[in-house]
């Protein structure tokens, strides 16, 4: 969605996305509980984005959020694990094009000034190493 004005949200793109986030996430979940439950062990692991509390518009990953906290719920009781990855911004290349194509240490300048964790540069290997932890058995 390019305007994340409620007035300006195009109805499919919005459904679209929906669609993807939070959908996409349900049916993953549904058959890997059927897979689960029966072993009584798993752990479903979703991924959402600091815009799931910051950005109004972003309901879809709210919504994944939700879905994350009442799975957690539900399948426990089976020894089942829920956790929803949701880490700030990363300075990608596709960010470093919405910020209008600036290079890897200005962008990295600009995300940690606006970042509550100061004084450190999330890296695409801090959100690898959470979901290898959150998907393991000692977590």
């Amino acid at each position: 969605m390019k305007n994340p004005r409620i007035l300006a949200t195009d109805y499919n793109d919005f459904k679209n996305v929906f669609e993807v986030n939070v959908y996409g996430a349900f049916l993953g979940a549904k058959i890997a509980a059927k897979v689960m439950i029966p072993t009584k062990k798993g752990s479903i692991l979703f991924t959402s984005s600091i815009a799931s509390v910051i950005a109004g518009i972003a309901s879809s990953k709210h919504a994944v959020v939700g879905l994350t906290n009442h799975l957690a719920v539900e399948l426990g009781q089976y020894g089942i694990r829920a956790n929803c990855i949701s880490p700030y911004i990363v300075a990608t290349p596709l960010v470093r094009e919405i910020l209008g194509k600036i290079d890897q240490e200005k962008a990295e300048e600009i995300i940690m000034e606006t970042a509550n964790l100061k004084g450190t540069i999330l890296e695409l290997e801090d959100t690898d190493e959470a979901a290898v932890y959150l998907g393991s058995d000692e977590s």
